[in-house]
């Protein structure tokens, strides 16, 4: 082996000679034994190994037990058929084109012996580790030659290829190309990317057995599927060391996620131009598949989901995992997280963690929550505020200015009778409670996730794994779009760097564009607000003084401020779904033309702009109705008007603007959770229920893995963005705006469920084997939900002073209740100032035949919402001292809770580790023993080679360690 240049993320592969690598005549196989007709790109060294006549016994089986199905005049045995060319077999559709496959596959089964349904090559010993997929067309010149340049690169840099013919897949018209990666190239690339591997069993003891550990039994999974692998001691692979560590068998030393890592890592930063060209854009399977050369690339999965591995020796780590956490049925077990891991990487298992752990947490946040909500229940006939509405001595006899211009008339208060009692259920004592419980709740989520976190980097070896590491691995794009190289100060050597000018500009560019489409969000909440304000008008012109007109039954619920904020709620939440279309393409494009350096940086930059943009697209129509809907209306005869129109602002209903904010909460947050599992789960179901049906309905030699596999959906650059993505933006609904609906957490606890399940069945069942990717943590995700958990605080304590009328309330019951009793009865006169109608302009007027029948001319004064002096006064239409008084007590309210709150915060903060004792001692363990064993190592191989040098005649092993491994050998100086 030939070690060119290591430099990882540099313009160059680590190219090796496979004369030099290979010494097992099993690795090479002959040109008959390799389907390239029409591909001279696919030439390869002879084939020296005979095939086994048994490995085919049950796919012929299957073979025959297929032809048996046929109808006899469709399959004949005889002789005097004989097999068709592939130009006549591409002609034909239907069942003789099934015959004419089976017959032409059937003759190359004695030659081959080979399953199509094995994940190995044809001689049934390498594994597939990656397969590339492509179809012929017009422009088939130019791409044949990309794929020859291409994959005589991969063959140059000691990976191994075999193509299967179109005519062998079931569409007739596409390649497969098939890649195992030798034991040469793992060990060189597990090198350069420090892959972490074993080299001594834990000999820690497990003490984490709680007590009464037997009732979490019902819970729990099989030994064997949460702990797939035993637990080692683990260090950075060195080739040159490989003797150090326990490689009891090279091809399974390395799991399959490790394989298809390093597989993906090469095919991200081969070329495909020739040398004298030096065209540096021309690399990378990205750039491949973008422009048509490639249909696809992806590893496989080890099985069908349904089936276990035909292979006894060798597990089905996707039939377990859709057998023991892609079911429903399975909600309530807990999930197998390392075999997660194993299977998918650490990438995918960090997320699973994560979504697990926020699930659990969620329980205890839906518990209280209820619980809130039942005593909001229970206190419903001791609400004396709206028992006062809905009596006619009170909210009967009391008439309401109108609530629009012209065509709104007069009311009676006691027509907002039920909207009164509805806020009441969430507009209580217990609200306060539970928006200081919340603000506590999500710092312990917060930090006994660091503490489980912590747990998993030690558990899957991703302890020192930093971002300076992923700083050597430069992303293929930033390498080939910046042709500039400038000398690193550190590595004194010549690297691709991005001139400044070109980041500002790029910068400034993206900033503008962001802002831009920012702008588009505020302009479609400004049309919904111009919409509640203009068809409210509307609404209350034909509903009049009655809502029960027409309607008999739900009549009395519904009233026009109910209308508006249901029919708006539901317009935002449509616009809302149609900017999403939009939004994750922009934000692609705009940090792909940004450039970031790193897959860190660029992962980092998706994330901020992603969560941007629907932080504002889902958030600002709640953040309207919170803060800034009926806090500027003014008074009768001098309202404010919408940006100098004729569109009054809107007022708040009579029973508060919590509920409204209540309506529109439940609306977005619960459209938006129905939506996205409809689109997770039903619409992949229908996408691919016709491949699932293929695959389950053909015999499994006429379909193979790789087009199994193939007719899957790609997991896509966005996936696990998406997914992180609603979760952050449902962890906002049940934190920002949870004082006005306590059920959220309930609500999210029930998705959440259903959320785990349908994301573990579509990674089973409806994608491509996504490439395994490694990451410690979840990201700038952890710094957003930490500013999330900061702001809930505030917006939680501004919702309870502001929006609710808790604080009036407690403000009049303790300083302005006339009979000086702790009670609220006379609170809703206190609260509704006296207006002159006489004083209303003419023009503002209600149109003749819009005030109610009960109306009439005597009736001189309307009441409305505000504390202000009335007609006559010295102090006419000013605030009174009680508004100033109420103003104070909800400014004193939100700084003494921030304040309980942040301390709170900080105090549990401090007092929770963010690693556990455990994982620390654990971790000093595993470095002091890498440092020991490896200067021991050293030492015994040195001793070794004086040894040696000193008895050249002497090859035998020592005599102290007749019959062990030399790996243990070094390691016994301990």
């Amino acid at each position: 082996m030939h070690r060119i240049t290591g430099k990882a993320g540099g313009d160059s592969l680590i190219e090796m000679s496979p004369t030099d690598s290979f010494n097992d005549d099993t690795n090479g196989y002959s040109q008959h034994a390799s389907c390239s007709t029409g591909s001279p790109q696919h030439e390869q060294s002879p084939f020296k190994s005979p095939l086994r006549p048994d490995v085919c016994v049950e796919t012929c089986e299957s073979l025959n037990t297929s032809l048996a199905s046929l109808p006899r005049s469709d399959h004949s045995d005889s002789p005097q058929c004989e097999p068709q060319t592939l130009e006549q077999i591409s002609a034909l559709t239907g069942l003789s084109r099934k015959r004419a496959l089976f017959l032409k596959f059937r003759s190359r089964i004695d030659k081959q012996q080979h399953s199509k349904d094995s994940v190995f090559f044809r001689d049934g010993e390498r594994m597939i580790d990656f397969v590339l997929s492509y179809v012929e067309d017009k422009d088939g010149e130019r791409k044949q030659e990309r794929r020859r340049l291409y994959e005589a690169n991969l063959v140059n840099v000691g990976l191994e290829l075999e193509t299967e013919d179109k005519s062998e897949s079931e569409d007739g018209k596409t390649f497969f190309v098939k890649i195992h990666a030798p034991w040469e190239v793992l060990a060189t690339y597990a090198d350069v990317l420090k892959v972490k591997v074993p080299f001594k069993a834990n000999d820690i003891p497990d003490n984490s057995d709680m007590p009464m550990n037997w009732l979490s039994t019902p819970f729990r999974l099989p030994e064997h599927i949460m702990h797939p692998e035993p637990d080692y001691f683990t260090a950075p692979f060195d080739k040159s060391k490989s003797d150090f560590f326990l490689i009891d068998d090279k091809e399974t030393f390395f799991s399959p996620s490790t394989r298809n890592r390093i597989v993906y890592y090469i095919l991200s930063r081969c070329s495909y131009y020739r040398d004298e060209c030096g065209d540096r854009d021309k690399k990378g399977i990205k750039r491949l598949l973008n422009n048509g050369t490639y249909t696809a690339a992806f590893p496989l999965h080890d099985s069908r989901y349904w089936t276990r591995s035909r292979d006894a020796n060798r597990e089905s780590d996707r039939y377990n995992l859709h057998k023991h956490w892609a079911r429903f049925f399975c909600f309530f077990k807990e999930q197998p997280l390392n075999l997660i891991r194993k299977y998918y990487g650490e990438k995918i298992g960090i997320y699973f963690a994560w979504l697990g752990f926020y699930t659990e947490m969620l329980l205890f946040a839906a518990i209280v929550g209820t619980i809130c909500f039942i005593y909001g229940f229970l206190t419903y006939d001791d609400n004396e505020w709206s028992k006062e509405i809905c009596s006619e001595e009170v909210g009967g006899n009391i008439v309401m200015c109108p609530l629009c211009d012209k065509k709104c008339g007069y009311w009676k208060l006691n027509t907002t009778c039920n909207s009164s009692w509805q806020s009441h259920l969430f507009d209580n004592v217990g609200t306060v409670f539970f928006a200081i419980f919340m603000g506590i709740w999500v710092t312990l989520f917060l930090e006994f996730w660091k503490r489980r976190q912590a747990r998993l980097e030690y558990e899957w070896d991703l302890v020192d794994f930093e971002e300076e590491q992923q700083q050597l691995q430069l992303r293929p794009e930033y390498e080939t779009k910046c042709t500039n190289r400038k000398l690193n100060r550190i590595t004194q050597e010549m690297e691709p760097y991005l001139p400044i000018t070109s980041q500002c500009a790029r910068t400034c560019l993206s900033g503008a564009t962001v802002l831009l489409w920012i702008s588009l969000i505020i302009a479609c909440i400004i049309g919904v607000i111009a919409y509640r304000l203009a068809v409210y008008a509307a609404f209350a012109s034909i509903m009049k003084d009655s809502a029960t007109t027409n309607l008999q039954v739900v009549g009395p619920y519904i009233t026009p401020q109910l209308a508006t904020s249901v029919t708006a709620s539901c317009i935002n939440f449509v616009i809302i779904m149609i900017l999403n279309l939009m939004y994750e393409k922009v934000a692609v494009w705009i940090t792909d033309m940004e450039i970031p350096k790193t897959h860190l940086e660029y992962e980092n930059k998706l994330t901020v702009k992603m969560f941007l943009f629907q932080f504002v697209n889902y958030y600002s129509s709640c953040f309207y109705v919170a803060f800034f809907k009926g806090k500027f209306v003014g008074y009768p005869g001098k309202y404010e008007y919408m940006f100098g129109s004729k569109l009054r602002n809107e007022e708040c209903d009579p029973g508060g603007c919590l509920i409204e904010l209540t309506t529109q909460l439940v609306i977005v947050m619960t459209g938006k959770q129905v939506w996205g599992n409809i689109q997770e789960a039903l619409v992949p179901w229908l996408m691919n229920w016709w491949g699932s049906r293929k695959a389950r309905n053909h015999p499994e030699s006429l379909y193979s893995r790789w087009e199994q596999d193939h007719d899957l959906q790609g997991f896509g650059q966005l996936g696990l963005f998406d997914e992180y993505l609603e979760m952050v933006i449902q962890f906002g609904f049940i934190t920002l705006f949870v004082a006005s609906f306590p059920l959220a957490p309930l609500l999210a606890l029930i998705n959440n469920i259903i959320e785990v399940r349908v994301d573990a069945w579509k990674l089973t069942t409806q994608f491509r084997r996504p490439v395994a990717a490694k990451a410690h943590s979840i990201g700038a995700w952890q710094e957003i939900l930490n500013g999330m958990a900061v702001l809930s605080v505030v917006t939680n304590a501004f919702i309870v002073a502001f929006t609710s009328d808790m604080i009036p309330r407690l403000v009049y019951m303790y300083a302005y209740q006339p009979e000086g009793e702790m009670n609220m009865k006379g609170y809703i006169n206190n609260s509704l100032s006296v207006f002159n109608i006489s004083a209303i302009p003419l023009e503002n007027k209600p149109d003749d035949g819009e005030s109610p029948s009960w109306f009439n001319s005597s009736i001189t004064t309307c009441r409305y919402r505000d504390y202000r002096y009335p007609s006559g006064h010295e102090k006419e239409y000013h605030h009174t001292m009680q508004f100033w008084h109420i103003l104070a007590a909800k400014l004193a309210f939100i700084i003494i809770v921030e304040h309980v709150v942040f301390v709170v915060k900080f105090f549990v903060a401090w007092m929770i580790p963010d690693v556990p004792s455990d994982v620390r001692a654990r971790v000093k363990r595993e470095r002091y023993l890498v440092q020991e064993y490896l200067h021991n190592y050293e030492v015994e191989k040195l001793k070794i080679q004086l040894s040696q040098n000193t008895h050249d005649d002497c090859t035998c092993t020592p005599m102290i360690y007749p019959s062990i491994p030399k790996h243990e050998v070094l390691s016994e100086c301990l």
